[in-house]
């Protein structure tokens, strides 16, 4: 039987690093065909050293990504890329015949209706499912696919995404405001990226997994709800409308949800260890506080919105992201930006081709840039 050809874009990040620690479990399933770093560093070096015949670049643009994708002829591109650079080669991977598993928020939330699109054309032409080409790798969105995994989405009351509840689970809403980045950076469980880590501790991720789930289930934004749950152990469930409601469980470790997406439809063994119930002894779940967590709040509207929020809304955060880090302004300035960004362009109609995806993105950022609020 061929090995699977597995071309991983953002080989350096913690989601690539765990990609290439799965697909070495598993030498004579998987083949790494290509591997594209954005600077490189030890980390991409050892993969090169490890998987010699494989496609290497640095630093690379978007459409260098693109071409890599293609040129490698992968039955599976990984995208761990940041930002939208990893955006064309989604769509021209799908295109192409390539299954993608995606682990980048931009592509979906901010590529909307263009990626989703040419996800649904490929499963038609392939005689396969969405998911089996658009293989979500984020941990909420896998346990969902799951949990469906069987089931008729048409049968869904509920999807419930869950949340650690990041490093401010229980500060006030002062705290969380006048935050910095070394104590915004303390997530409690996951060993994340720094973008998706401020993410967490906003509780904006929520909303753009929300949107995400929306786009990839095809459910109302109405449909989808959060739980605080802080001891990451169920990563999300999915109520029925006959009243029943299932779960997935697992360890806070990505190798996971990566395996279950590489593997599909079968299940792999891999190193991740599994949960121990009676150790945790009890889970708690509780609804997430909108008030002092209004990026949420933020989030979920421009999600309910569709058009172009979405698209303001996380073009927005990764400019405030980085705003903050580098110290500009305190966490809570941070919701303030993305509600004038999602006001000021979220009125306009979705857009209807990549370079629309693009071109938005790129005003956005600009005026995210920009940007002077009041804190």
């Amino acid at each position: 039987m061929a090995r699977i050809r597995v071309a991983l874009l953002g080989a350096s990040g913690s989601i690539g690093r765990q990609t290439a620690d799965v697909i070495s479990q598993w030498p004579d399933h998987f083949e790494l065909v290509a591997l594209a770093s954005g600077r490189g560093g030890e980390g991409h070096q050892a993969l090169v050293s490890a998987y010699p015949t494989a496609t290497s670049l640095i630093g690379g643009n978007a459409e260098d990504l693109k071409k890599l994708a293609l040129d490698t002829s992968p039955n599976i591109v990984v995208i761990a890329t940041t930002g939208l650079v990893g955006l064309p080669a989604t769509v021209a991977a799908l295109e192409a015949g390539s299954a993608v598993a995606i682990a980048n928020k931009e592509t979906i939330v901010a590529g909307g209706e263009v990626v989703m699109q040419v996800a649904r054309a490929a499963a038609q032409r392939t005689g396969s499912t969405l998911l089996e080409r658009l293989r979500p790798i984020d941990s909420e969105h896998s346990a969902l696919w799951q949990c469906l995994e069987g089931e008729s989405f048409k049968r869904v009351r509920t999807l419930w995404i869950t949340a650690s509840g990041g490093p401010f689970r229980e500060a006030t809403a002062a705290e969380i405001a006048d935050a910095r980045p070394e104590q915004a950076l303390r997530h409690p469980t996951w060993s994340m990226g720094a973008k998706i880590t401020i993410d967490s501790a906003t509780l904006v991720n929520k909303g753009l997994e929300a949107i995400e789930a929306h786009r990839l289930f095809g459910v109302g934004m109405d449909q989808i709800q959060i739980l605080i749950h802080p001891q990451s152990v169920v990563h999300g469930l999915v109520e029925f409308q006959d009243g029943s409601t299932k779960s997935q469980m697992g360890s806070p470790d990505m190798r996971g949800p990566i395996s279950f997406a590489l593997g599909y439809p079968e299940r792999m063994a891999t190193s991740t260890p599994p949960i121990d119930l009676a150790a945790h002894g009890s889970l708690h779940f509780s609804p997430p506080d909108l008030t002092r967590f209004p990026g949420l709040a933020v989030a979920l509207d421009a999600g309910r919105a569709g058009g172009a929020a979405p698209g303001a809304l996380i073009a927005a955060d990764g400019v405030a992201v980085d705003r903050f880090l580098e110290g500009d302004f305190p966490l809570g300035a941070i919701p303030q930006l993305l509600r004038d960004a999602v006001e000021r362009y979220g009125v306009r109609p979705s857009p209807k081709s990549l370079s629309d995806v693009l071109a938005l993105h790129e005003e956005v950022a600009a005026f995210a840039t920009e940007w002077r609020g009041v804190w």
